[in-house]
């Protein structure tokens, strides 16, 4: 083989493969960059840290024994959390979750859901135009009265709280 048939790449050619071979490796030293800058800053891998606080229930009027309890749900940490479950020993029959929905004028419906979220970084406010617990309330509760819950989610561990007894005209909500 003589030296005029070897074959010898471009500069151009040169120039074109170092820039394929440099563009991969750039986008994974940048993400490898930014992931760590993430992670230096607590914002990955934390998991939900719940915390429960204003938890009131209302006391029923009139011959109903049903009622509703509200808690603020906060979520401290990075990741995203459900409330899927509320338990306590101090009432009577079924507790469920529901949201309640205006149907026009001073005229509203409840719907029971499965579950609600807990945003990471962010708060389930319960309140009597929204999510709330629904359930009936135990024999002889009056205004003042502590009633123990116990709030149980899709990720976390369950939340033990109380809620206190208020008349619904009381409430701040």
């Amino acid at each position: 083989m003589t030296k005029q048939n070897m074959w010898r790449p471009s500069r151009r050619r040169l120039a074109d493969a170092l820039l394929a071979a440099i563009a991969p490796v750039a986008a994974c030293i940048l993400a490898l960059g930014g992931l760590s800058i993430w992670t230096a800053y607590g914002s990955a891998g934390t998991p939900a840290q719940i915390t429960v606080s204003s938890g009131r229930v209302f006391l029923p009027y009139g011959a109903t024994t049903e009622t509703a309890a509200f808690f603020d749900v906060a979520n401290l940490g990075g990741a995203d959390d459900r409330l899927v479950e509320v338990t306590s020993s101090a009432t009577r029959g079924e507790i469920t979750l529901s949201r309640h929905h205006m149907a026009g004028g001073a005229a509203a419906y409840r719907t029971d859901i499965d579950s609600a979220a807990v945003p990471a970084g962010g708060e389930l406010s319960m309140s009597p135009v929204g999510v709330d617990v629904t359930l009936r309330a135990g024999a002889g509760w009056q205004a003042g009265d502590l009633v123990a819950f116990t709030l149980h989610f899709e990720h976390s561990a369950p939340v033990r709280t109380i809620a206190v007894v208020v008349r619904p005209s009381d409430s701040a909500r």
